[in-house]
């Protein structure tokens, strides 16, 4: 993959990013890394309630269901990628951001697309996802260069 001479590379998953820029050449990148962001520590899902899950009744059917349990993992993870978005959108009203590349899990990849303005969607030049964001920068490096 391409990546040009100070383009940024978003790499992330859905509890840390890191913002890159490549200062080395298109095709042997060099990604110094300019930001990280991290998600605040999210508590097991047993820790978040004591309640059961809530019961319905439905006149039309006989018996009761049950209410599937939220997921607040999922809700955290989602709520981190739209920060992740939301920085994004800074960082291309404040610097002169030409390309971006985005490496991410595939749920958060999702989400970040969902999240994304069209501002920063048109600076978009690729997608790669994998979660690459707790591999060392340098094979991150080599396996762009080679993807």
């Amino acid at each position: 993959m391409k990546i040009d001479h100070e383009g940024w590379v978003v790499i992330a998953d859905g509890a840390k990013a890191l913002i890159t820029q490549n200062v080395g050449s298109p095709f042997e990148p060099k990604l110094a890394i300019r930001k990280v962001l991290e998600a605040e520590p999210n508590p097991p899902t047993r820790e978040h309630g004591t309640d059961r899950p809530g019961r319905s009744h439905d006149r039309m059917s006989p018996g009761r269901s049950a209410v599937g349990q939220t997921d607040w993992h999922a809700q955290a993870e989602t709520a981190f990628v739209k920060s992740v978005a939301a920085e994004l959108e800074r960082l291309c009203r404040s610097k002169d951001v030409g390309s971006l590349i985005l490496v991410a899990a595939p749920r958060a990849l999702a989400d970040l697309r969902t999240a994304l303005p069209a501002s920063v969607k048109n600076r978009t030049v690729g997608e790669v996802d994998k979660d690459l964001v707790n591999h060392p920068i340098a094979k991150v490096e080599k396996l762009l260069a080679t993807h």
